[in-house]
């Protein structure tokens, strides 16, 4: 049974890093190549026409000149002769080469003397029927040459830009686990191929996409990785190219489908090799940066807990000691000491629930509860978590959408509210007021918190929202761990808002963020 077969590289065949299948007969002899140049594409039917038409224009030319229009026996070579180079651009050798050898006997027997016979007598005609013949046949072979290599610069042309569209189709792809379930499918849609396969030799994996998977078999990307001949039925079109990084193979590829030149599949290898390469590195300097961020985090984090639980442990390892020694505390002494505990007991269990607040926002696992609710009811709510706040100074409501809807989680958009509240609070001049205005457009209702305070300095505007950062003339100022905002900021961009401030050094300053507005309502107040 006639076969086919990948052949492997060698070591003096590294420019050509591919396999390449070629058809092969029972000798072994490549007969099909020389065939192909005597048959017309387009099958069995196309070919009988266009030798069909061949002779028929041979007949036409000859009846022409002899009975309706005599000329001279250049006028008949040379038109025989431009018709043949015609028809071996349009129909290829082997028409041209039958259309030369008619044209030769209907040249010697209608226009050569004696006209009626096959017989030359003239020596000079003999030169000039030799010289027909080799004019028409090397024409129409040179002819054909060049309709060959135009043909084949058009398909290599055409493989580039599949390569090219491949190549954007990979580089739009993220990280390695995306990228190598995704190569076959961009490969089938890239190269309008049957199907494709993909083989990694460290993870030991198989990728298939297309119509005949099962046909690019295990078996045979393994053979090709290892660089070893692929067996390949006669009838199936398949091609193989092992991956190459560098002087390593990390796998191969396979496709079935359409031709695919031995150039295109070497550059298909390599092109593929580096895609999963690339992809490979990006994800290991983000799993790197990711690490060096969480050790970053973790020395932060460390940090600014230690520093912000030394201030209450001192106030509750002081109080402790005073009770342990026995000293004649009256009642209302111990009552303030054990007050002095009790606070900062809740500073430290404050601190630890905002640094798990902001682990859990950051890692995405909380999940809001988007619902539709009034601007109005968002801002008594967080008053009402704002008492202690309210008896020290006024806070005035100067929202003027009270009933404008927002996509919102209740609980977490107040807690938004209630921490701008308190930051103005802490950060205002004694018995100054608090003002909350809201504002409508482009879908999000803006709410404000505005005080009168110190301010913030533009080089600290930029910075107010990292965590654990606070300004250096505001530590001394009102207690914080510096993780109120960034809390803040985390929770306003999971409902898709935005969060900023607007700050004017010893004037105060305007804290602002965004809530998307409910899409049944958010035309309504566009207009309003």
């Amino acid at each position: 049974m006639a076969s086919k077969h990948a052949t492997p590289l060698t070591s003096l065949d590294y420019e050509r890093p591919l396999f390449f299948p070629v058809r092969e007969n029972a000798g072994g002899s490549s007969w099909i190549t020389v065939a192909r140049n005597l048959i017309v594409p387009g099958g069995l039917l196309s070919a009988i026409a266009a030798y069909g038409a061949g002779l028929l224009l041979i007949a036409l030319i000859t009846f022409f000149y002899h009975k309706a229009m005599p000329v001279n026996t250049t006028t008949v070579g040379f038109t025989f002769l431009l018709v043949i180079l015609s028809a071996s651009a349009i129909w290829g050798l082997g028409v041209s080469c039958m259309m030369s050898v008619a044209a030769t006997l209907a040249f010697d027997y209608f226009f050569l003397p004696p006209v009626g016979s096959l017989d030359i007598a003239d020596p000079q005609d003999w030169v000039a029927l030799f010289s027909f013949i080799v004019t028409a046949v090397l024409g129409s072979s040179l002819s054909a040459r060049a309709q060959s290599r135009a043909i084949e610069a058009v398909r290599r042309r055409e493989e580039v830009e599949r390569l090219y569209e491949l190549s954007q189709r990979l580089l739009g792809e993220g990280c390695l686990l995306n990228v190598t379930p995704a190569i076959p499918r961009h490969i089938v849609e890239s190269f309008a191929a049957d199907s494709a396969a993909l083989f990694l030799s460290a993870e030991q994996e198989v990728f298939r996409v297309g119509k005949h998977q099962l046909q690019i078999d295990e078996g045979r990307l393994r053979l090709a990785a290892a660089g070893e001949r692929v067996p390949i039925g006669a009838q199936v079109n398949m091609w193989f190219a092992p991956l190459r990084s560098g002087m390593k193979v990390i796998g191969s590829v396979g496709i079935s489908g359409p031709p695919v030149s031995r150039g295109t599949m070497g550059a298909l290898g390599c092109l593929v090799a580096a895609a999963i390469e690339r992809a490979g590195a990006v994800e290991h300097a983000a799993k790197m940066e990711a690490a060096r961020q969480g050790e970053q985090f973790k020395s932060v984090m460390l940090d600014a807990i230690a520093h912000d639980f030394r201030t209450p442990l001192t106030g509750i390892k002081t109080s402790v000691t005073a009770l342990l020694t026995d000293l004649e505390f009256s009642g209302e002494q111990k009552q303030d000491l054990l007050a002095v505990i009790d606070e900062e007991c809740d500073r430290i269990d404050q601190l630890l629930d905002q640094a798990s607040e902001i682990a859990r926002l950051e890692s995405g696992e909380v999940k809001l509860e988007m619902a539709p609710h009034s601007i109005g009811e968002l801002v008594l709510a967080a008053l009402a978590e704002c008492k202690r706040v309210l008896r020290v100074r006024p806070i005035h409501n100067e929202v003027r959408h009270q009933d404008l809807q927002v996509l919102a989680d209740l609980p977490w958009a107040r807690s938004v509210l209630v921490q701008l509240i308190v930051n103005a609070h802490l950060y205002s001049w004694p018995g100054q007021p608090i003002t909350i205005r809201s504002e409508n457009g482009g879908g999000f209702a803006l709410l404000s918190v505005a005080d009168e305070g110190p301010g913030i300095e533009k080089t600290e505007a930029a910075r107010i929202f990292e965590k654990f950062y606070r300004g250096k003339d505001q530590k001394i100022r009102a207690h914080g761990t510096g993780m109120g905002l960034p809390i803040a900021k985390a929770i306003v961009e999971a409902h898709g808002g935005t969060i900023d401030v607007v700050s004017r050094f010893g004037h105060g300053s305007v804290f602002t963020f965004s809530l998307p507005l409910d899409p049944c309502c958010a035309g309504f107040s566009e207009a309003s």
